[in-house]
């Protein structure tokens, strides 16, 4: 994965790649630091909206000729419908909340990707180490800022796969990240010497969630369960992880660099002591989705094109709408799903269907 071929050394982020395009737009009023509170209905038609701007207590509201598109992400867009009467009603009525529509999948089926790290020695000094002593820093920094090169220009991610850890999968239920650095996600823990890691877990964990409101004051975090490794699918998944990960950094290409075993080490070996490990050091891969998924059951909140099942003029462009994740991580699909949308709402026709050939590995099973 090549992560230095950007402008400048800088992602491409949603914001510089779209907004910053259309912020001239006489269409197009951006605001900052604005809060919304709820979304505005007259009977079952979204009218508007009420956000808090900055420390202002007084509501600001926007009025809408057409629709309105709630895009919040899969923690906030059910709790902005929940606020604004649309959900599970005996949840709304412990807040006060008027009642628009009854939708009970609002913030349910909540996913996300769980991962954590098997960290080993290098024994040649070849990984990033050295870039995290301060006294290097302010080169590698300079190099960035002037020049869009070097070690700052890459998020150092760049090499990953997929992987079926059984034949019962259709699909790769596991994936990885390789670092050249032995560190945790936030830049703490840095292990102190020459190290490199994988990072890997599963991808279709059966596992659900949920977010709810906790109080009807838009400043107020929600509740959020997760509900992480409540299958057994999710602890057989996240062993064979392990053991896997093993077999690949066992292969003789890798002798000349792997030394020992950091994390977890390799007296951890039965189930249990797996269990435990993972227990201990699975982290989130900050991808959540699903609490307000798309279809056509009872639990479902969006049809096929985002519009909010039983409503008017409000639809949901983020990537709540996923019915389960995705084998992979979840920016470019959304914002594929931010371009779809914007088809479906202006009335284009999609491109038609791929014909590509694609790699089929073995005796996987394709759906074609």
């Amino acid at each position: 994965m090549d992560r230095t071929v950007t402008p400048q050394g800088r992602r491409a982020s949603t914001a510089r790649g779209y907004l910053d395009q259309a912020r001239g737009r006489p269409n197009l009023t951006i605001r900052t630091h604005a809060l919304t509170d709820h979304i505005i209905f007259a009977g079952k038609r979204a009218v508007g909206v009420e956000w808090l701007e900055g420390e202002s207590t007084i509501p600001s509201k926007a009025t809408a000729n057409k629709e309105v598109l709630l895009c919040a992400g899969a923690i906030a867009s059910p709790q902005i419908l929940q606020r604004s009467g649309v959900g599970n009603p005996e949840l709304l009525r412990q807040f006060d909340i008027p009642v628009v529509h009854d939708l009970p999948g609002v913030g349910e089926n909540l996913q996300d990707h769980l991962e954590m790290y098997l960290q080993y020695e290098c024994k040649e000094p070849v990984s990033l180490y050295p870039a995290l002593q301060w006294w290097n820093q302010p080169k590698i920094g300079a190099e960035w800022l002037f020049g869009g090169t070097g070690i700052g220009a890459s998020n150092q991610f760049e090499a990953g796969g997929f992987i079926r850890s059984r034949a019962e999968f259709a699909w790769p239920n596991i994936q990885y990240h390789f670092l050249p650095v032995a560190i945790n996600y936030n830049g703490s823990n840095a292990v102190k010497e020459h190290g490199f890691q994988c990072h890997v877990g599963s991808m279709r964990s059966p596992s659900r969630g949920h977010v709810r409101l906790k109080s009807r004051d838009p400043h107020a975090h929600p509740a959020i369960l997760f509900n992480y490794m409540s299958h057994e699918q999710d602890w057989q998944e996240f062993r064979d992880a392990i053991r896997i990960t093993r077999e690949i950094m066992n292969q003789p290409a890798l002798d000349k660099y792997r030394g020992r075993e950091i994390s977890p080490g390799i007296e951890c070996q039965s189930d249990a002591e797996l269990d435990e490990f993972v227990r201990n050091h699975a982290e989130t891969a900050f991808h959540p989705c699903g609490t307000c998924k798309m279809g056509y059951d009872e639990m479902a909140v969006v049809d096929g094109e985002g519009r909010v099942h039983g409503l008017e003029g409000l639809r949901v462009v983020d990537a709540s709408i996923m019915p389960q994740i995705i084998t992979g991580n979840l920016n470019a699909t959304t914002i594929m799903i931010g371009e779809k949308m914007a088809d479906a709402i202006r009335g284009r026709q999609p491109l038609p269907r791929s014909t590509a050939t694609y790699y089929v590995a073995g005796d996987a099973p394709v759906r074609r």
